[in-house]
């Protein structure tokens, strides 16, 4: 069975740099395994300087422009969700949704419509950010409906703030999803293994949330 990952967070937290880190730790030690992982990306505007940058480093890249996946393009990705599983037969697929997209939206309706894709979300958190965010009615609500249903939470940047923040900045996560398993990360860093494996386990299911 072919096992979809979404990616949510957003905009500016991160997801780019973790995918392509993520993506390294599914292929393993074996260069030829490449293979094995597909990267959808969805973005609103017809030109994304994230999918050159993920496709210059070798991974197949597919890019969805012009809407959302959550809302306008649902019809569209299941099409292209097809269509990437009859062209590579990936293990997985990794879908990085657009800042503004709700994960768990796109989840349920993949679930009624490709009942045959193993679905989990990981979503990331902008430590910087995340504190202002929840200040700003809109930013809060959209923040909620991002993290509802995710069963791993990056918090990523998190070597630019306190441990006094993180720490807050986990209790309001949880307030959100009282399920998710929470990673402190730091992408531009590098993000250890150790995490990745925490998150899939061994069979490779995302651990925690709904």
């Amino acid at each position: 069975m072919t096992k979809l990952l979404i990616i949510g967070g957003f905009l500016g937290s991160g997801k780019t740099s973790v995918i392509l880190q993520l993506a390294k730790y599914l292929v393993g030690e074996d260069p030829e395994a490449r293979a094995k992982v597909v990267i959808l990306e969805n973005e609103i505007g017809s030109v994304s300087i994230d999918d050159r940058t993920l496709a210059s480093t070798g991974w197949s890249v597919e890019p969805m422009f012009s809407g959302c996946v959550c809302c306008t393009m649902a019809g569209e990705l299941v099409v292209n969700l097809h269509a990437l599983m009859t062209r590579y037969a990936p293990e997985w697929i990794i879908l990085e949704t657009t800042g503004m997209a709700y994960p768990n939206n796109v989840k349920k309706a993949l679930s009624e419509s490709m009942p045959e894709l193993e679905c989990s979300i990981v979503c990331l958190a902008d430590a910087k950010r995340w504190k202002r965010m929840q200040r700003v009615e809109q930013l809060a609500e959209f923040s909620q409906e991002q993290m509802e249903g995710a069963g791993a939470v990056l918090v990523n940047k998190s070597d630019l703030v306190t441990e006094e923040i993180l720490n807050e900045v986990d209790a309001s996560i949880h307030t959100y999803n009282a399920d998710a398993a929470i990673f402190h990360v730091s992408a531009l860093q590098g993000i250890p293994d150790t995490v990745w494996r925490q998150i899939f386990g061994k069979g490779g299911d995302v651990h925690g949330g709904a």
